[in-house]
């Protein structure tokens, strides 16, 4: 009994150990050689970042050659068409003004508009067979519409009342004979008209012209220059009025016109300083006349009014001031004498030219601004064209006022 127990033991071991041996054999088949556990710890690489193009393919050891080592095709330079020699500037046309005899024989045509209403009145009132105190009445407003004045309206109608008195009979011819003399001794004066440019002198006579906006004195001062050279005078512009924009551009169109030069300065500058080199110019040049062009200021501004008196100062600094002429719009009427009197007491004014001086004016205001100032009407603008400037002669005015 002790053997069998014994050999039952002896088997359930050898079973035990069989078992354990094939069971090992299995474990160590199963297990790759790569996955076996290791002394040192392998470190992976992360997995590098997809590229593209000719960056996709895995970069391969080769030779490579510099850029010095390549021949590279020698390229020629791609044949240059011929310069062509570009065009000089063309300068500008200079045109011949009108003579200043020839413009006066416009006058009567641009003036018969205005007939109606000083001229034709008179006539048609004066030719009435009673002149009644409501007549006079009538001859009166007349004169004070066309913008002549209260006291020389006055004067005259007191005239014209004594001379029909005295006259009688009223023919149409005799009518329009004392009507041409009494108007005449309103519009005459005994200061010189014409435009002061031979002062005597080795240096050139300075005009300088003044006024306030929207009077066309720019366009004036232009208009002058072209005047100035049908009669033969060089003349040298000075572009004063650097507040007012594209100014100086105007001006010195006018002057390229007729070849006058133009000295000007920055928008905004000195006006002063260039009224000064314009005079310098001119001496320099030996020209005939400078005129200087200032800027058109309010009259109701006592800083730009005192400038304008600086203005005179500077130039004045070199050869005397021969003319300073005001431009006035004969269409403004009395408030064109207010402008006169602020100038007049700023600058010594020496002479009127107004413009807009042709239909749609008031022949009155010549008589009226020269009874303000105690200056004489030395040119009246007719009209938009470049020669529409024009000395002003009385009798031509008061012919064209009343007619044939």
């Amino acid at each position: 009994m002790e053997i069998v127990i014994l050999a039952v033991v002896i088997a359930v071991v050898l079973v035990g150990a069989v078992s354990g041996l094939v069971v090992g054999g299995r474990r160590k088949k199963q297990l790759p050689p790569a996955e076996r556990p290791s002394a040192t710890p392998t470190i992976t690489t992360p997995p590098a970042e997809p590229r593209v193009g000719d960056e996709a393919e895995t970069p391969r050891d080769e030779s490579r050659r510099t850029i010095e080592e390549v021949d590279l095709p020698t390229a020629e330079p791609p044949e240059a068409p011929p310069a062509e020699a570009e065009p000089a500037p063309a300068a500008p046309e200079v045109e011949v003004p009108e003579p200043t005899e020839g413009r006066l024989v416009r006058l009567r045509a641009r003036l018969a508009r205005s007939q109606n209403a000083l001229g034709k009145g008179l006539l048609t009132l004066l030719s009435r067979e009673h002149l009644d105190e409501d007549t006079w009445e009538e001859i009166e407003d007349t004169l004070l519409t066309a913008d002549v004045g209260v006291v020389p309206t006055q004067e005259l109608v007191e005239r014209l009342r004594e001379r029909v008195r005295v006259l009688g009979t009223r023919t149409p011819q005799e009518l329009r004979t004392l009507l041409r003399e009494e108007l005449l001794k309103l519009v005459a004066t005994d200061a010189p008209r014409a435009v002061k440019t031979d002062n005597g002198l080795e240096t050139p006579a300075v005009v300088m012209v003044v006024g306030v906006n929207g009077t066309g004195k720019t366009t004036t001062t232009g208009k002058l220059a072209r005047v100035l050279v049908a009669d033969g005078k060089s003349v040298v512009l000075g572009a004063a009025d650097t507040f007012r924009a594209a100014a100086a551009d105007q001006l010195q169109t006018w002057g390229e016109r007729v070849g006058a030069r133009t000295v000007r300065g920055p928008e905004g500058g000195d006006p002063a300083s260039i009224a000064f080199d314009a005079v310098k110019e001119g001496i320099a040049e030996h020209a005939d006349v400078v005129l200087i062009d200032t800027a058109g200021r309010l009259h109701t501004k006592a800083g730009l009014m005192d400038e304008l008196g600086k203005v005179k100062r500077v130039v004045e600094k070199q050869p005397p001031l021969d003319e300073v002429l005001l431009v006035l719009d004969a269409t403004t009427g009395q408030n064109g004498l207010v402008q006169a009197r602020v100038f007049a007491e700023v600058v010594n004014i020496t002479g009127i030219v107004l413009t807009k001086l042709d239909g749609t004016a008031k022949g009155g205001i010549v008589v009226a601004v020269q009874r303000e100032l105690g200056v004489p009407v030395k040119l009246i603008g007719l009209g938009e064209g470049a020669d529409d400037l024009a000395p002003f002669d009385p009798e031509a005015f008061v012919d064209a006022l009343i007619g044939d």
